[in-house]
């Protein structure tokens, strides 16, 4: 009497189903990663560990030649807490990024971070990563 199985389990894995869903997810985020934009100037930022995120925020620019930007507008340095204030609105809650390019003069960083500091608003340096 045979009592032997007809069927025999292959002990192989099939790796192709695993390899479609790596590439699935490398082109997913290839496309996604290049539509990520930043609401700021192209300056050049000091380097630092850390990561920020601009998607609910104010944005706070110094270029070298020390003009103030709120977001991407051109403000004075005498008007940059009304201005900064109105952007803010009564959402106090809303960070306030500031991104002083490479060479600003300590000062000029300090001003705007006193100015939200009297506010009690929220800042963060914004830099480049490492």
């Amino acid at each position: 009497m045979n009592l032997r199985g007809r069927n025999k389990v292959s002990p192989e894995f099939n790796m192709s189903s695993m390899t479609d869903i790596v590439f699935l997810l490398l082109i997913f985020f290839m496309l996604t990663s290049t539509m990520v934009t930043t609401n700021a100037l192209d300056l050049v930022l000091p380097k630092a560990k850390g990561k920020t995120d601009s998607n609910k925020s104010v944005s706070i620019s110094i270029d070298k030649d020390l003009k103030f930007y709120l977001d991407k507008t051109l403000i004075e340095e005498s008007s940059v807490e009304a201005q900064l204030l109105a952007a803010i609105g009564t959402d106090k809650e809303k960070p306030v990024i500031l991104r002083a390019e490479e060479g600003v003069p300590i000062e000029k960083a300090v001003y705007v971070m006193d100015i939200a500091n009297r506010n009690q608003l929220k800042i963060v340096l914004a830099v480049r990563p490492k």
